[in-house]
């Protein structure tokens, strides 16, 4: 994993202290529309280069031993066995419709484990190679950190293959002590759940044995430690080893119930929670009030708490046209007090983002669907990437450009050259993105019938080339479609004024001259700020000039 990261000693300090990043939603199979489950991922960090990874499906010697290293920083941090037989992995899904995502919440910092050898990126991928199903990554995972040790700090998982969906919280028992503590909650096949850097597991259901697996010393642990002393059906996961601090509640929890609210109108009590006035947590998961789509989970990534109070649109640091960009860090101290920005679903230094769906009643290799993005999910596109692709396109591909170096191919810059270009006049040219960006992810949605139809016709050999063909052209389509998208934002708003489109056709033409120019200005509501902090710009009447001493 060492290429897709700026590793200078400066910036693997600053990784290990980067703020809250990382969402995730979960869907049981009854929740939505067509009987697909989901989890979205978005993997947010300042430091990474969004790409799509691939590990091609593989057959090994027995004996043969695999090379850990962290995947944040590329550390090598030891060895392991090599499984034999390995499945092929396209981005965080599997060639079996196995998907897993993640977000750190930390939690307590004795138990970070730095002897071990097994960190949580590297349980992801390598137990996307060995499982064929959920239940089979979370054993993998567990054994994983039991025989080699857990290395990084507090982690929740969602697990999910085409009939469960799963969430896994872990944590490690502290330098010198093997392993560590999880437990595993199957989500109701009829609710959605969630979670943003918070622990979120509280009670055990410990006799619930085919919806709960747990390590065996989750609480005895606890015990052995002084965190918790009452009986075990009192203990929760969460207040034990990732204990609520006001950051968890505003930074993190606000995500979940961003998402909560959406789905079902009554989570929206749960605002004084998410700003700290009152302790009822809100529920692991829900039934939602309606089923939801993979459109739906798309749009759900890109949240920026609109219509609520916290509504990132509005205020001063959204400046005169919206912005939802917030020059991090999310913290800040005015006058010895200490603030900070709301912290969205969809923030500018994601490095990729996906939504998984996968669906039981198709053959694995049709089955799933990796709805793929790079940065920004507010002002990306989702393109389809099936499960079965075992080519990455180079727009997509890790190689490609670098966090330090632009490449004028890669789908990370160039969705990167658009979201930061509109960032300075976000209201209006959003709109412009959202046009483009809903033609597009329209147009997939639409043809995914015919392409899993035409997948099926053609046999599993046949069929998997297709579809790994069809993902690829989707990719490049789509990122030439996105380099148009750019010139003509740069033609439309240069120097900030706004070039009437009449025809729509004044980039086709170099001597064209556009049929007028509107000169937007602020916003009624910002000129009325510029006018009381700068009373001296008021225009002056002739009298008034006429009339100086």
């Amino acid at each position: 994993m060492i290429k897709k990261y700026l590793l200078t000693a400066l910036s693997v300090i600053l990784i290990s202290f980067s703020v809250h990043p990382c969402t995730n939603f979960l869907v049981g199979k009854s929740a939505s529309t067509d009987g697909s489950t989901f989890i979205s991922y978005s993997a947010d960090s300042y430091f990474l280069f969004g790409a799509l990874y691939h590990y091609p499906a593989a057959t090994y010697p027995k004996g043969t031993m695999l090379d850990i290293n962290e995947w944040d920083t590329g550390k090598y941090l030891g060895k392991i066995k090599q499984a034999e037989q390995t499945y092929s992995v396209i981005g965080n899904m599997n060639e079996h419709q196995v998907s897993i995502g993640e977000t750190t919440y930390g939690g307590r910092e004795e138990l970070i484990d730095t002897t071990a050898v097994m960190d949580y990126g590297s349980l992801i991928y390598i137990a996307l190679q060995r499982s064929r199903t959920a239940r089979e990554a979370i054993k993998v995972m567990t054994d994983l950190a039991a025989e080699y040790g857990y290395y990084s700090s507090g982690e929740s998982f969602s697990i999910a293959d085409p009939n469960e969906v799963w969430i896994m919280e872990m944590i490690g028992k502290g330098s010198g002590r093997k392993g560590a503590v999880w437990v595993a909650l199957r989500i109701p096949d009829d609710c959605v759940s969630a979670h943003a850097n918070q622990a979120r597991i509280t009670t055990i259901p410990f006799k619930d044995k085919n919806n709960c697996m747990y390590s065996k010393d989750v609480v005895s642990f606890a015990r052995e430690k002084g965190y918790f002393t009452g009986k075990d059906e009192e203990f929760s996961f969460s207040d034990t080893y990732a204990p609520l601090d006001y950051s968890a509640l505003r930074i993190c929890e606000s995500r979940v119930w961003s998402f909560f609210r959406k789905v079902k109108p009554d989570m929206d009590k749960y605002i004084s929670y998410v700003k700290g006035e009152t302790k009822e947590r809100m529920p692991l998961w829900i039934k939602p009030d309606r089923k939801l789509s993979a459109e739906d989970m798309k749009s759900f990534m890109r949240d920026h708490y609109e219509g609520t109070e916290l509504d990132m649109t509005k205020g001063c640091a959204a400046g005169p046209f919206g912005s939802t960009l917030r020059h991090s860090p999310l913290t800040f101290t005015v006058d010895s007090v200490e603030y900070m920005h709301e912290r969205p679903i969809a923030t500018q230094q994601t490095g990729f983002t996906f939504v998984a769906q996968m669906r039981g009643w198709l053959p694995d290799y049709t089955g799933g669907i990796l709805w793929f993005g790079v940065d920004d999910a507010a002002s990306n596109v989702y393109v389809p990437v099936y499960c079965c692709t075992n080519k990455v396109p180079q727009c997509f591909d890790e190689k490609n450009g670098s966090l330090l170096q632009y490449s004028p191919t890669s789908a990370f810059w160039t969705f990167n050259a658009v979201a930061n270009f509109a960032y300075g006049k976000y209201s209006y040219l959003m709109n412009d993105i959202r046009k483009l960006q809903s033609e597009l992810e329209n147009g997939f949605q639409q043809m995914t019938p015919a392409v899993d139809a035409k997948a099926l016709a053609l046999g599993e050999t046949a069929g998997r080339k297709y579809l790994t063909d069809y993902s690829n052209q989707a990719a490049e389509k789509t990122t030439a479609e996105w380099k148009k998208l750019g010139e003509y934002l740069l033609v439309k708003y240069m120097d900030g004024n706004i070039k009437k489109e009449g025809n729509g056709k004044f980039l086709q033409n170099e001597h064209a001259i556009p049929p007028g120019i509107i000169r937007a200005g602020y916003p009624t509501e910002f000129q009325r700020k510029i006018a009381k902090e700068n009373p001296g710009l008021r225009v002056k009447s002739v009298e008034e000039i006429k009339n100086r001493k």
